[in-house]
């Protein structure tokens, strides 16, 4: 395949423009894209299904166009980004030999010290290299003497604040010390006043208690660091610890050492194992940058994978903690934890069900619904003993938590009463947080409660957030499931509703779960059975409405079933038109139109007239085409088209099939705008093909090539067979307008090729013949 490239710039300028960084899973696309890799050989590589992938990538694809400010695509990204970065200079980093990107942080050091700091409290989670940082800044300074302070790892071994002072003394200053621990200290103060002394106390987390001041045994040591932190002092003092230094009263700075970088990575695996960036970027970020992790794990790549990272990620990228020292690394930390607040340890634990996935953080009020057994007052006391330790991440105003704690946590809490609570409670926070929908980010985090009722086998709950209504950004009140897919995040839906449909009794979640299901099926090309799932919405319903009591007859439920029932037969009615069942069609809409005209579900007539008008259009009956068009096109420019922006594009197609190129292009256009704004991407394509069909038929043939070009982009990328074939059909007429006789060929294969495996005979014939 191709070159890897370096997106570092790119991650900047993302981060500049928009305030939010690449999601791990979007920076594997674009890598493996311009790569040359495909939608299916990336899914198969990450452990992903080819539709999430082209989901993702859609997004994708559309931010970058937005960033780079002209038009990206996947197939193009390569060429741009690389024009891009050859445009950039070239990135640099210092290698220290066992001391890969850590430049930054020791100019942070130099920086504090320059401005006065005496005692630096250097931060972190275990393993993050903080021991390493504070003896490389040492060596690289030209200090008299540097002394040492290993904290034990056991409370009961530490060693004294006087026994310390004491052997500092006698040992390194040739100083007597003093019984009296005050006049110790004195003397220890006149050498560190004339003395350039570097000090490093490690691991001091030992001798702090749940709150983070030093624990009543070893209270001296306040004294010492009071010393220490003096602004008379020429001495440095390095403390490393996982939790934070809480001690109101001493002097002192702290820097929370943040991950190595992805590119530090790169340099220490380059030189030792077969590098892929691609998948060291996944190890990266499971393992937050830890240095500790990285170096055990190029160990196991070498050792046990003969230096393939690939063949190493694809065993165990299920099984984080895949040796006992990385295992330990985590169990070490929580258990300490457990042992010293046992509030936070439980906070931790329900943290885990967050799946930090699509929606890659969480906001406070995310951590407020797991703290169902803490009072108001302890919240932010709670919160901030996690942050204290190291073990809940941060960042402007929002949570989350490393993949292996995470792991280890989540293996906790599934063993523990609080399982099937906190995931319920975490549902409901995910529920409550979304009012409406308005962008792709609403409707995944409208999703998130799905994730955590599937994971209790909660079924009907899980059954009810696929269907729970809400207003969106097309001014509808409609399902989450039907907003998805409209958004063109089909696979998610389809396995949501595949995986809780064997699990549900109720009816009218079933004959409405159907009716979603219908219309995923056939905007993939499965377009039989899509008519079997409304089929099966039209049964439930009807059976539902049977067993409603009498006295019910006028209410909600009798409205909701035979709002089902018609809407089915509007969908097997548009089912049918991409058959090219068309009198079939007719049949359809004509019975919608009797059934629901001048009745509560008026609407429904409506849509199906303006349907009715397209068939008619097809099947050369233009008079009729003309008045149901007219009298459509009076009635939809009185209502918001941005929510009937599906049925514009239809009746803007009827005008073109009706020659009436002017009044099409005007109503395909508004269709255009309506779905552009909304992420319609479905409507877009349609409507685009259609743009597409006038400027052909006007003979503006570049313009017709662009628009369906990118009709094709957009539906390969949502995987919307039928309509794909479509496209590729009118393509092919394209090209033989201009005489191309061999593209033509090519794409009237493709639509040919679609058009068979959707098991469309009458579409088939139709293009035989236009051959």
């Amino acid at each position: 395949m191709g070159t890897r490239m370096n997106f570092q710039w790119l991650d900047q300028l993302i981060l500049t423009k928009t305030g939010d960084d690449l999601t791990s899973l979007q920076k594997i696309i674009v890598e493996q894209v311009v790569q040359g890799y495909t939608y299916r050989e990336i899914a198969d590589a990450y452990g992903y299904t080819e539709g999430h992938i082209k989901d993702v990538g859609s997004q994708l694809w559309r931010l970058l166009s937005q960033v780079l400010e002209q038009r990206i695509t996947k197939r193009n990204c390569r060429t741009i980004l690389s024009q891009y970065e050859s445009s950039l200079p070239q990135l640099s980093a210092k290698k220290i030999p066992n001391f890969i990107g850590r430049e930054a942080a020791i100019l942070h050091l130099n920086t504090l010290i320059n401005q006065g700091s005496k005692v630096i409290v250097i931060q972190g989670e275990g393993g993050l290299g903080k021991t390493t940082l504070a003896q490389q800044y040492f060596k690289n300074q030209k200090f008299e003497i540097i002394l040492e302070l290993l904290m034990a790892k056991e409370k009961q071994y530490i060693t004294s604040a006087e026994q310390v002072v004491e052997e500092w003394l006698k040992q390194d200053f040739q100083q007597e010390p003093s019984q009296d621990f005050g006049i110790a200290l004195s003397r220890l103060k006149r050498q560190l006043n004339h003395r350039y002394i570097g000090i490093l106390i490690d691991n001091f987390e030992t001798a702090l208690d749940e709150k983070g001041c030093l624990i009543s045994s070893h209270r001296n040591y306040v004294e010492l660091l009071r010393i220490l932190g003096d602004a008379n002092v020429k001495s440095v003092t390095l403390i490393t610890t996982r939790d934070r230094l809480c001690e109101p009263d001493l002097n002192l700075e702290h820097y929370r050492l943040p991950q190595l970088s992805i590119e530090a990575w790169q340099a220490f695996f380059e030189s030792q194992v077969n590098l892929d960036i691609s998948t060291l970027t996944q190890i990266h970020w499971a393992y937050g940058g830890n240095a500790k992790a990285m170096r055990i794990i190029c160990g196991l790549i070498n050792e046990d994978f003969a230096g393939n990272m690939i063949a190493y990620w694809q065993k165990n990228q299920q099984n984080l903690l895949v040796t006992t020292a990385l295992k330990n690394l985590v169990i070490k930390q929580i258990n300490r934890l457990q042992s010293l607040d046992s509030l936070a340890y439980r906070l931790l634990i329900r943290l885990s069900c967050y799946r930090y996935q699509n929606i890659a953080n969480i906001s406070i009020k995310g951590i407020f619904y797991l703290l169902w057994d803490v009072s108001d007052e302890q919240y932010f006391t709670v919160i901030r003993s996690l942050r204290n330790r190291s073990l809940l991440e941060f960042e402007q105003g929002q949570y989350w938590l490393h993949p292996v704690i995470q792991a280890e946590a989540m293996a906790r809490l599934r063993h523990s009463e609080d399982w099937e609570m906190a995931n319920g409670q975490a549902a409901l926070f995910w529920t409550n947080s979304v009012e409406k929908i308005e962008t792709i980010q609403d409707a995944l985090q409208g999703l998130e409660a799905y994730y955590h009722y599937l994971a209790i086998e909660d079924f009907e709950q899980a059954g009810s957030i696929i269907l729970k209504s809400r207003n969106n950004q097309w001014g509808q009140f409609l399902p989450l499931g039907s907003t998805l897919y409209r958004l063109g995040l089909l696979q998610p839906v389809f396995r949501a509703i595949n995986q809780v449909i064997p699990h549900l009794k109720s009816e009218d979640k079933l004959s409405e779960l159907y009716n979603i299901l219908g219309d995923l099926y056939w905007i993939t090309g499965k377009i039989h059975q899509a008519i079997a799932c409304q089929e099966q919405t039209i049964t439930l319903a009807t059976k539902a409405l049977q067993k409603l009591p009498c006295p019910t007859r006028d209410s909600k439920p009798i409205y909701y079933f035979k709002m089902l029932n018609i809407d089915a037969l509007l969908s097997i009615g548009l089912y049918k038109i991409d058959l090219w069942e068309l009198e079939e069609a007719t049949l359809l809409f004509e019975k919608v139109i009797r059934d629901a005209c001048q009745t509560k579900h008026h609407a429904w007539a409506q849509k199906a007239s303006i349907c009715l008008g397209l068939v008619k259009s097809y099947l050369g009956e233009v008079d009729q085409a003309h008045g149901l068009a007219n009298e459509a096109y009076d009635i939809i420019f009185d209502k918001v088209q941005g929510k009937l922006a599906y049925f514009l594009q239809i009746l803007g197609q009827t005008y073109v099939n009706l020659q009436e190129f002017e009044r099409g292009h005007q109503i395909l256009s508004d269709a255009l705008r309506y779905a552009q704004d909304s992420h319609y991407v479905q409507v877009e394509a349609k409507t685009l093909n259609g743009l597409a069909e006038i400027a052909r038929q006007q003979q503006c043939f570049e313009t017709a090539l662009d628009k369906q070009s990118q009709a094709i982009q957009l539906l390969e990328e949502i995987g919307a067979t039928c309509d794909l074939a479509e496209a590729h059909w009118q393509l092919s007429l394209t090209y033989q307008a201009m005489n191309n006789l061999s593209k033509s060929k090519h794409h009237y294969q493709l639509a040919l090729q679609l058009f068979t495996k959707m098991q469309a005979p009458k579409q088939v014939e139709k293009i035989l013949k236009g051959k």
